[in-house]
């Protein structure tokens, strides 16, 4: 049976970030935040190394004083010179003791809240046998695999029962098949706790799978909060659009306006799409998501068609993935299964005409996350 979390107000929100800036030297890695997180709630801040997402983090737990702004957690402010009190933290390097066992580690934040040794006894063979590490329990850290060494981090924040966990990119040590498996075990626990959890992550698939809410972040600020399925449907930007997922974005001009559909001038033809429409002659972008791109002999007669040749293809299991040359414009389309084709074919290609969104911002290259 997992602890009972406080009782959260659904009034408050459990963090509330205003105006947060945070600089080093010259280097402004928090430009002007603001962020409201509801009691109960996943949500990942994601973006690529350098975009202040793991210094957010570290404000809203009290690792790092902002210069400027005002950081409450549970209605209460945080203050820079020690961890909330309201939050604890998981590491990339899980920061456990080497010395101390299992069981050790897991009651040190209860012994420094100064339990009773009967309650603390309770409490970690409670959250010892919530995440199954009863039988490690007089092991050390260093005896233990990573996913195990994972969860003993996970169980040292979580017996005293935070308001708000904050994990710093918790499974990046992990291999791929671990990384899979734990991101299960932690919206799991989440979901079993009732607690709040932030976290830092650089990957895409991993932030669309465990979060119910996803903050985009570069250059320390906030590029969108949304849904995953609102994040990957509907970018506010192509910056955005060119994170999370992948997609085709096309320089385009709009060269009319009719209600909410604009005509857009690219380079491989004149489309009407949807999305945030500006004015007329305005410099935008043309998005469509590779998925979105059907291929002969697979195409419905509602399709706007075009014709390209192969350049390249991969097969990569469940798809395969291939560019097309469509006069000089390389278009990236996922289909389903294997094909016979080789590079040089021509290829007919459509879309649905509802696919296209229409992003009104300069093309921004992809940054590498790495």
């Amino acid at each position: 049976m997992s602890p009972e979390p406080e009782q959260n107000s659904t009034s408050v929100p459990d963090v509330s970030l205003r105006g947060v800036t945070k600089r080093f030297g010259q280097f402004e890695a928090v430009a002007g935040i603001d962020l409201d997180v509801a009691p109960g709630q996943f949500v990942t801040l994601l973006g690529p190394s350098g975009c202040g997402k793991t210094t957010t983090l570290r404000i809203i737990g009290g690792f790092e004083w902002a210069d400027s702004g005002r950081v409450e957690v549970a209605g209460e402010p945080v203050r820079g010179d020690e961890p909330g009190r309201h939050t604890r933290m998981v590491f990339q390097n899980y920061a456990l003791f080497p010395h101390m066992t299992v069981e050790g580690n897991v009651a040190f934040g209860l012994r420094m809240d100064k339990l009773p040794k009967a309650e603390i006894k309770t409490k970690v063979d409670a959250i010892l046998k919530n995440l199954g590490l009863t039988d490690h329990a007089s092991k050390f850290p260093g005896q233990l695999s990573g996913g195990q060494q994972q969860r003993v981090a996970l169980a040292r924040a979580l017996v005293t029962q935070p308001r708000v966990l904050l994990l710093d990119e918790p499974l990046g040590a992990l291999d791929l098949k671990m990384r899979k498996r734990m991101q299960g075990e932690l919206k799991a626990l989440q979901r079993d706790f009732g607690i709040t959890f932030i976290y830092v992550t650089h990957d895409q698939e991993e932030a669309m799978n465990l979060s119910d809410t996803i903050v985009v972040m570069e250059k320390g600020r906030i590029e969108q909060i949304g849904t995953p399925e609102e994040i990957y449907r509907r970018p506010a930007s192509p910056y955005v659009a060119n994170f999370v997922g992948e997609t085709n974005l096309l320089p385009g001009k709009v060269t009319g306006l009719a209600g909410e559909t604009a005509s857009i001038s690219t380079s491989i033809g004149v489309f009407p799409t949807h999305g945030a429409l500006t004015s007329e002659n305005a410099e935008v972008a043309v998005s469509i998501r590779p998925e979105n791109i059907q291929i002969a002999p697979s195409l419905s007669s509602d399709l706007r068609r075009g014709n390209g040749l192969v350049h390249s293809k991969a097969f990569l299991g469940a798809f395969t993935r291939i560019e097309l040359d469509v006069n000089g414009t390389m278009l990236i389309v996922s289909t389903p299964g294997t094909l016979d084709i080789a590079i040089g074919d021509p290829l007919e290609f459509g879309w649905r005409d509802e696919d296209l969104l229409c992003l009104p911002a300069a093309l921004t290259p992809k940054e590498e996350s790495l």
